[in-house]
């Protein structure tokens, strides 16, 4: 058989046989050794050993790929889940939201919509103000007054009035309302001696009228009420000018009006000049900050809206109608004759106490007044922290004069200082500071059109460039202010 003889054959290791099984012949059989020609002389051909090691390495990939298929077998040949078997797709079933979650969404929303309430019932009540001022007034008054303050103080320090240069306007004399001072009337009534004129900064050339107190208002009794006149704040800010007005309390009366924000509070007394008043009516100014920074109180016709502070720089009226600027509880207490107390951070300028006597009696020994110590650095923020008091603004302020007279100062290019030079130039021995920012500081005088109409009386600005209107306090306003009117001999 052909084993056998391949058994007997010597090995050649030499020229290997080009042999192969038969992998179809089964082994013992007759055929088990017959040689097959597969291609024994070709380059090609293979030897035993090669084409065993490829028959087993078939046999393994062979293994492998069965294996692997096995792996691959496709999702589809997979029996269906039974949700899908039954023809119905399975809902999935949402678990109920945390009642913590519902809890806090709700409460987010309660303090989302609370303030837009607040803010749109602010925005529809008008007051005189507009939309920006309302808009600052809410802020204020939802404690974002520190985001306001330093918006303003940042534009303002960035917006700083300009240095040199001259007026681009002239001073014009007013016009009052019983023919000025043109007209000869015999004097019959008690009055002040009128006012010396304020001096010029130092190395400003005047212009026409600067410093010159002029007539304006009606006469009473053939005295005339008041005067008033314009100076540059310093010698740095030379093309501004800035208003001055003096006050004769024996000719007029000064009454504080509550605003319908400021100080707050429910008030018998309305925030305008109310229609039977107005033919007396001959002037109108400002009051101060906020009462939440004033650092001091409010008290009118027996009523206390913030408590009254000992030591604050207080605008004082009485029941006769004369007024006063002091330190509370030394220049002025509480008496039966208080009408009311506006109370506004502490004094610019002080005298040291005594003289000019409450009520505008006469005092011709008063102290002379000076800078109040501490004012250039504010010590302690006594003079203001909404924008800083180095700042240069539009800012106001009331005094009083050694023989008692009242005078308002106000306008733009003034530090805290330079508002305290300016009304120590005026003559006053006592002052404060009153409101600032151009929408808040105002001085009108008013006269009537018509003879005897009080529906014709109309204002007039003191400073044409204040940003107010001239007929502000004949309508209500947000901010508490003083009327002037004149007085029955």
């Amino acid at each position: 058989m052909a084993c056998h003889r391949l058994s007997n054959r010597p090995a050649d290791y030499s020229t290997p046989p080009a042999v192969v099984m038969s992998s179809t012949t089964p082994p013992g059989s007759d055929s088990d050794g017959a040689e097959t020609p597969a291609e024994s002389s070709g380059p090609g051909a293979l030897d035993p050993l090669t084409a065993l090691l490829r028959e087993v390495e078939g046999t393994s990939n062979g293994a492998s790929t069965e294996s692997n298929d096995a792996m691959e077998t496709p999702t589809s040949d997979l029996p269906p889940p039974p949700s899908e078997a039954n023809g119905k797709r399975r809902k999935k079933v949402r678990k109920p939201k945390p009642r913590w979650l519902k809890i806090t969404a709700v409460v987010i929303a309660v303090l989302l919509v609370l303030p837009l309430i607040s803010f749109t019932k602010a925005m529809i009540t008008t007051q005189n103000l507009s939309f920006a001022e309302r808009g600052a007034e809410w802020m204020r008054d939802n404690h974002l007054g520190g985001v306001l303050n330093t918006v303003e103080s940042w534009w303002l320090s960035n917006n700083q009035p300009k240095e040199g240069g001259d007026p681009n306007r002239a001073i014009d004399v007013p016009v009052t309302g019983d023919g000025g001072p043109t007209t000869t009337v015999k004097v019959i009534a008690p009055h002040l001696p009128a006012p010396t004129n304020v001096q010029v900064p130092e190395g400003v050339t005047p212009v026409a009228n600067e410093g010159v107190w002029q007539p304006v208002g009606p006469l009473v009794g053939g005295a005339q009420t008041m005067y008033t006149t314009q100076v540059r704040p310093d010698s740095v800010h030379t093309s501004i000018l800035d208003g001055l007005v003096w006050i004769d309390p024996k000719l007029v009366t000064l009454e504080v009006f509550p605003g319908s924000e400021e100080p707050g509070g429910k008030w018998a007394k309305p925030s305008q000049v109310p229609m039977d008043r107005r033919l007396a009516l001959i002037a109108a100014f400002n009051g101060g900050f906020r009462m939440d920074d004033a650092k001091g109180g409010f008290y009118l016709d027996g009523v206390t809206q913030r408590p009254l502070r000992d030591g604050a720089a207080s605008f004082v009226t009485y029941s006769d109608g004369t007024a006063t600027v002091g330190q509370w509880g030394r220049d002025v207490v509480m008496s039966p004759e208080v009408a009311a107390v506006r109370q506004n951070l502490d004094l610019i300028i002080d005298n040291g106490g005594g003289p000019p006597n409450p009520g505008g009696g006469p005092a011709a020994a008063a102290a002379p007044g000076a800078l109040v110590p501490g004012l250039v650095d504010n010590v302690d923020g006594k003079w203001g922290a909404t924008f800083g008091n180095k700042v240069y603004a539009w800012r106001s302020a009331v005094g009083v004069t050694a023989t008692g007279a009242i005078v308002y100062g106000y306008g733009d290019g003034l530090s805290s200082l330079s508002l305290a030079n300016l009304m120590l130039r005026a003559g006053c021995v006592r002052a404060m500071q009153l409101d600032i920012n151009t929408v808040w500081t105002t001085f009108n005088f008013y006269n009537s059109t018509r003879f005897l109409d009080p529906t014709s009386v109309q204002g007039t600005k003191l400073l044409p460039e204040s940003f107010k209107g001239a007929n502000r306090y004949l309508s209500p306003d947000a901010r508490d202010f003083v009327g002037v009117f004149t007085r029955a001999l």
